[in-house]
């Protein structure tokens, strides 16, 4: 199988235009660990459960909810280019669980 890639200007993970066409404004897209788990950012919050911790490395990825490709944000910002580093399963089980878990603490925080 052919590696797909997204579109990406310069560097920058926040420019991700995924292969399926969504984008941060778009349907948003999540920063997960490397299982394409979305990862909890709230610092010194506990994190809730069915959220990844912070990795301790930083190995970051990025995750679109929309169709699951999984997109590592080292490559894409050490080279330019965002290839698919892999896909999960967004309509069911632990990575679906997270992201509903991930938009209700974003709608929390915005209110």
């Amino acid at each position: 199988m052919d590696t797909e890639f997204a579109q990406v200007n310069g560097h920058d993970v926040t420019t991700i235009t995924c292969v399926c066409g969504n984008t941060v404004s778009d349907e948003g897209l999540i920063q997960a660990n490397s299982q394409g788990i979305p990862v909890h950012a709230g610092g010194d919050t506990p994190v809730p459960d069915g959220l990844a911790e912070w990795p301790d490395d930083e190995d970051l990825y990025t995750l679109c909810p929309s169709c699951g490709r999984v997109y590592r944000d080292g490559v894409i910002e050490e080279t330019g280019t965002a290839p698919v580093a892999f896909r999960v399963d967004v309509t069911a089980g632990p990575v679906a669980a997270a992201i509903r878990i991930h938009w209700d603490l974003d709608t929390e925080t915005e209110l």
